[in-house]
């Protein structure tokens, strides 16, 4: 065999071992964001009918049980702000990111006069970014009842029995969240969890924040504003050039200078508390450039009311 067609084999070898190392990645990544997606468990949400307006949406809980791209289990709407409600089980199937269920049988209810339960089925996405089922409805026992489902992962247990679980008032508190773009309850916990603290630091005798910690800035702002018991310390430092009056000035000009930018981005100023301290508290030597360049700093906290 010439040397020219052992290169050519070992090409072709390379080609082929590369095509496939391709596909198994694309196939990892395809699997992984398809696994990420964990519908057991219980969803709280609302009903919107087409036409109806916001504060008349049902209260609506989805307890999933899945096996493999089958699903079962239970749905439960109630009428707001009292106790007529309606548990029916409801089967169907999981794929991708795409939920079709449909109810099937009626366990429990309670009318009233102006109220009829109807059966319905409902075509759904997982929306990665927010954490939201979202998707839509139709029924073929009832005219006129089709609408739009919201859907976010709950903490409470599901009830199939008269008693609701939870009261009605978190129905308008999500509904004025979901309006405002924020994300679900479980995603702003994971973003809150998972942000990483990092100083921001400033020019010499400077409190300009750089436009480089902008984005940093922002999604702080997003965690802080997706909880009401939350709070942000913003702490100002100086190297030890110049006196300790001086730099006890400068360090609350860079933490006022935190005040003034996240009241500007839309973070409430009473969710922001500051402190300085000047050149008390160094994090590196301020005998040389590098330690003095890391110690013109703003360090950050969470705090919880």
């Amino acid at each position: 065999m010439s040397n020219k067609s052992i290169q050519i084999k070992l090409i072709l070898h390379q080609f082929y071992l590369i095509k496939f190392c391709l596909i198994f990645l694309l196939f990892f990544i395809f699997n992984t964001g398809i696994a990420q997606v964990k519908w057991n468990g219980v969803w709280q949400g609302v009903l919107i009918k087409d036409g109806q307006n916001e504060k008349d949406a049902l209260v609506f809980y989805l307890n999933l049980r899945v096996d493999g791209d089958k699903i079962n289990g239970k749905s439960r709407a109630e009428l707001y702000s009292s106790d007529v409600y309606v548990v029916q089980k409801i089967s169907g199937n999981v794929k991708n990111k795409t939920l079709e269920f449909k109810e099937t049988v009626i366990e429990s209810k309670k009318t009233n006069s102006k109220t009829t339960w109807c059966s319905a089925q409902y075509t759904c996405q997982y929306i990665d970014s927010m954490g939201y089922i979202i998707g839509k409805f139709t029924s073929n026992t009832c005219k006129r009842h089709s609408g739009k489902i919201i859907l976010y992962r709950s903490k409470a247990s599901f009830s199939d029995k008269k008693d609701a679980v939870l009261g009605h008032a978190w129905r308008d508190v999500f509904l004025s969240e979901y309006k405002n773009g924020k994300k679900s309850p479980e995603m702003r916990e994971k973003d809150r969890n998972e942000f990483v603290f990092e100083p921001i630091y400033f020019e010499y005798d400077k409190w300009d924040i750089k436009a480089e910690y902008f984005s940093y800035l922002n999604k702080m702002i997003e965690v802080v504003n997706g909880h009401s018991d939350l709070r942000i310390l913003a702490t100002g430092h100086t190297d030890a050039d110049g006196s300790i009056q001086y730099n006890e000035l400068l360090s609350k000009k860079r933490a006022k200078s935190i005040e003034t930018y996240f009241s500007q981005n839309g973070l409430d100023i009473k969710k922001l508390k500051i402190d300085f301290k000047g050149e008390k508290e160094p994090i590196e030597s301020n005998e040389t450039s590098f330690g003095k360049q890391k110690n013109r700093r703003v360090d950050f906290k969470f705090i919880y009311d």
